[in-house]
């Protein structure tokens, strides 16, 4: 699998947030309707609340926006090689794996561990965080190699279910119309949007 390239974001293929929201709020509460049903006050959406804890409407809308936070990228230059694979995201932290005899590294850093490698197809970055907050990467190339999936799983100990958004970006060549890309000495090639 050859990732490597500019890749710009497909607003009419990727996940919109709010959509994704509303869904996992009414999947949430027909789970605390089915267990107050039941008698069951205990498990996962038992006690949907506005409040703090487990299912909190504050916690559940943290988790989205964290979603968001880490999907924000439009525009991605990744470089590849048989030794590492480097995904630089537009305002946003980069996500790198390096392979040693063929193997991923665990990287323990004070903000948490963070694990790459590949699932069959699928480039996998895993971020496990402090306080149970853990961040999944799944990349995924289309079959004609134009376009690439980001399925970004966050998932966190006060919310019961896991938040998924899906990033669709296709492949642009430097110079593409709408674009306009230089290489600088900090941040390397970077690709900003011209109006015409």
């Amino acid at each position: 699998m050859d990732f490597s390239g500019t890749w710009a974001l497909d607003y009419g293929q990727s996940d919109n947030i709010q959509t994704r929201l509303n869904g996992m709020v009414r999947e949430l509460q027909r789970q605390a309707e089915r267990r107050a049903q039941n008698g069951d006050t205990r498990g996962p959406g038992a006690n949907l609340t506005i409040g703090n804890g487990t299912d909190s409407g504050s916690s559940i809308i943290g988790l989205a926006r964290m979603s968001d936070l880490v999907t924000r990228s439009q525009l991605l230059d990744i470089d590849q090689d048989p030794q590492k694979i480097r995904v630089r995201r537009e305002d946003n932290f980069a996500l790198a794996c390096d392979f040693h005899d063929g193997k991923p590294v665990l990287v323990e850093t004070p903000l948490g561990r963070e694990q790459c490698g590949w699932e069959g197809h699928q480039l996998a970055f895993i971020i496990a965080l402090p306080e149970g907050l853990s961040i999944r990467h799944r990349l995924t190339l289309g079959p004609d190699g134009e376009w690439l999936n980001i399925a970004t799983t966050v998932v966190s100990d006060r919310v019961s279910s896991p938040f998924t958004l899906n990033r669709v970006y296709r492949r642009m060549e430097s110079g593409a119309a709408g674009y306009s890309c230089r290489q600088t000495l900090t941040r390397g090639k970077v690709c900003t949007t011209e109006t015409p």
